[in-house]
């Protein structure tokens, strides 16, 4: 196998400025701020100054990154948010430029980093089948030969003549994976964008990627999904502050960032930085609670138990229409249940300073294990914030159906309330044997009982 990716001492920073916050301003007055603001500018080149009323911070989203990748493999990237991994597949899909260190690619790239990339909206579907081909250096001809595989993949063919600006977030997904899957490129590159489709288009994807390692060419894959990372790639990367901790076989990259998870949740909520948001709620403390309301270090299968968020606000933010969000998710990264204010219609204005938002689950349905908690708060479709893993939990065995009886984990990590009756239809009889009775001379006779369906 020949190298087809080698990046070398990649660093890329960003200059964040921020700025004295100020009151509402007319358009007159931002636009004679431009004015003087140009001239204190030109002013401070031959001066020196530094600008007042801001400050510059210099961020660094990656710092001395270096990996290779051969031919033909499927590479998982993977890391909490922040960590760096949409910045890195940006400068290996030359969106953006690294500031130090290098990157060398070995064919043709194509990428789906999040949902419209590389479409022009006012363009129907089909124009952008043609320019992102084009894009990628494709002839006419070869991208008319792939044409009708990406129509039937992409599953929008009623409307490859409506302009993508009119698509829903799931089409713009099916036909840009469908473009950038089908296109024959020596490098595919995905980000997290595929969590946008259905299950069953995941699915689709999913086999397409393994198709395409299979053919000898090279995929890069991000994911919180680790169990999806772990049944697409062989080998994968872990980013954590702009850096990479951890390069090799994806179990073992996994078993990493499990141990780096689990030293996050022994760190207050109030303190973690590892958040998403713009910070007008925040999220300082999970905690679970029994039917009581008594605090508990773990929940019982079958009994309720209640989710409380404490959570601080800021004093001058609209609090109007807050939804609070808990997810339970498997240790590899698997979702399996969601609670959601805005599923239930319940939807919070006027949230005090400091308070709890409380979700009571009855007879919670997860049989005995470790879990993660995902937490956030939302207003409308604004993020306030988010963290995740926020908690591990403990579910312990309880008695669910009230028999003694319990399920095992190889049937799947559910516990659902369930009855069964025998109902009887008019006219059917069917006879079904009965055990066999034995004489003292050993002849079994046949007893049939009768039983109405």
């Amino acid at each position: 196998m020949s190298t087809v990716i080698r990046v070398e001492n990649l660093g890329k920073k960003y200059l964040i400025g921020h700025q004295a916050v100020r009151g509402y301003a007319t358009f007159r007055d931002a636009i004679s701020g431009m004015a003087r603001r140009y001239v204190r500018a030109v002013g401070r080149v031959f001066t020196g100054e530094r600008a007042k009323g801001s400050d510059i911070e210099e961020f660094w989203a990656l710092q001395d990154v270096s990996f290779t990748v051969e031919q033909g493999e499927r590479v998982g990237i993977i890391g909490r948010n922040g960590a760096g991994k949409s910045t890195l597949l940006k400068i290996l899909s030359r969106i953006t430029e690294p500031t130090t260190g290098r990157i060398r690619l070995r064919g043709r790239v194509s990428s789906l980093l999040e949902v419209g990339t590389g479409f022009h909206a006012e363009l129907t579907g089909r124009e952008n089948i043609f320019l992102n081909g084009a894009i990628l250096g494709m002839s006419k001809a070869e991208i008319k030969r792939k044409f009708d595989e990406i129509v039937v993949f992409s599953e929008i063919e009623k409307f490859l003549d409506t302009p993508v600006k009119r698509y829903s977030s799931g089409m713009y997904v099916r036909l840009a994976f469908a473009v950038a899957a089908h296109l024959e490129p020596e490098i595919l590159i995905v980000d997290e964008v595929l969590a946008v489709g259905d299950a069953q288009f995941q699915k689709k994807c999913i086999g397409k990627m393994d198709e395409i390692g299979r053919q000898g060419r090279t995929v890069l894959f991000v994911s919180h999904n680790l169990a999806m990372v772990s049944s697409l790639t062989t080998k994968a990367i872990l980013l954590a502050g702009g850096r990479i901790v951890e390069d090799g076989p994806t179990e073992q990259v996994i078993d990493r960032y499990a141990q780096l998870l689990s030293s996050d949740i022994n760190v207050p909520l109030a303190d973690r930085t590892d958040r998403a948001g713009n910070g007008d709620l925040r999220i300082a403390g999970f905690a679970i609670e029994d039917a009581k309301g008594c605090r508990s270090s773990a929940a019982v299968s079958g009994q309720d138990a209640r989710f409380v968020i404490r959570f601080t606000r800021r004093a001058d933010c609209n609090m109007d229409n807050i939804i609070f969000r808990v997810s339970v998710e498997s240790l590899t990264g698997e979702k399996l249940l969601l609670f959601a204010s805005d599923l239930t219609g319940d939807s919070f204005s006027g949230l005090p300073l400091q308070g709890n938002a409380v979700c009571t689950v009855p007879r919670l349905p997860l049989i005995p294990g470790t879990y993660r908690i995902t937490v956030s708060a939302r207003r409308n479709r604004e993020v306030l914030d988010s963290i995740s893993p926020a908690a591990e939990i403990q579910v312990l065995d309880g008695d669910f159906f009230g028999t003694g009886r319990r399920k095992k984990p190889k049937f799947g990590p559910f516990l659902a309330a369930h009855s069964w009756a025998v109902e009887s239809v008019q006219g059917l009889m069917v006879t079904t044997p009965a055990r066999g009775l034995t004489d003292t001379d050993g002849a079994v006779h046949g007893s049939r009982k009768s039983i109405d369906l």
